[in-house]
């Protein structure tokens, strides 16, 4: 019993430094580091194609939530431009064009030097909110600050602009 042990020690020590062999007798790159030889490859390619599968399906994943989220910004654009589109009171989108124009450039994220005025129509935000508008003027979409814009001419003409209505 004691020498089949004994045998089985030297056999396992030997399986063990088989491969450790093999790869110095493979020989080192031209820094003198091990390579790793055509067996060893072969050994360790099948299991690569289920790790790349693995990432392909994450990637494939984030891609699909990736997508779904755009969409969804997408959609959620689309009713709020939708929920403005009419304009109110009458007022005509080229009329709206020239207050913006005069005011601010024609630029939706204008802000006064002052910080008080703000958006394409310059509204501060007492004026804002009574027009139904809620949070920064200058941060609302265009089609909203036309719709606020436009109700804000139903209800008092072009007084709010004196000097560009």
């Amino acid at each position: 019993m004691l020498t089949k042990r004994k045998h089985f020690t030297w056999i396992l020590l030997a399986l063990l430094a088989f491969p450790a062999a093999a790869l110095a007798a493979e020989g080192g790159g031209s820094n003198g580091s091990p390579s790793v030889g055509k067996a060893q490859v072969a050994q360790i390619a099948p299991l690569q194609p289920p790790v790349q599968r693995f990432h392909l399906l994450v990637d494939s994943i984030a891609q699909g939530i990736k997508a779904e989220e755009r969409a969804a910004a997408r959609k959620r654009a689309r009713e709020r431009e939708e929920q403005f589109a009419a304009l109110p009171g009458g007022v005509s989108l080229s009329t709206l064009e020239a207050i913006a124009s005069c005011e601010s450039g024609g630029d939706p994220t204008a802000v006064s030097s002052d910080g008080t005025y703000r958006g394409l129509y310059q509204f501060d935000y007492g004026t804002w909110e009574s027009m139904g508008g809620s949070g920064d003027p200058a941060a609302a979409s265009v089609a909203e600050q036309n719709y606020r814009a436009a109700l804000l001419y139903a209800t008092a003409g072009s007084s709010p602009w004196p000097v560009c209505g």
